[in-house]
């Protein structure tokens, strides 16, 4: 059996974006995949990605926002930027095959009432998942 593909998400505050990134891959990819995120100015986890989460089934509660710096020095297949600012500010990782940007839309900058706000947070989650099941499907 081969090892399981290295991916990580990375976004600005790895508050949101990216940990629904990598809840979504861990449940659609399963074993073929060991995933992380991080973001380059990390935040908390925001509570309205855990709701948006929660809704599909799965559990994101537990994450925490991790700094790109805990990550620098591991080789990864696959480095996926969800956000435009992560992507031009990326460090270089050594041994990352692949460098993947795809521009999804900050939940967290969403105003409104919660229910506006959470709208946000389910758009965002639907396009990762979108591109998260042609990653899959393409691996």
């Amino acid at each position: 059996m081969r090892r399981p593909l290295r991916v990580l998400f990375l976004c600005t505050a790895n508050s949101a974006r990216g940990q629904m990134a990598e809840g979504l891959l861990r449940a659609l990819g399963g074993e073929r995949f060991e995933v992380a995120s991080a973001g380059v100015e990390p935040g908390t986890l925001h509570p309205l990605a855990v709701k948006a989460m929660a809704e599909v089934g799965i559990d994101i509660s537990t994450h925490e926002a991790k700094s790109v710096d805990r990550f620098v020095d591991k080789a990864f297949d696959y480095v996926i930027t969800v956000c435009d600012a992560a992507a031009e500010r990326c460090p270089v990782f050594p041994g990352a095959a692949k460098r993947v940007h795809w521009s999804v839309e900050d939940p967290a900058k969403a105003r409104g009432s919660e229910e506006e706000r959470l709208a946000a947070f389910r758009a965002a989650r639907d396009a990762l998942r979108a591109h998260i099941e042609a990653f899959v499907a393409s691996i």
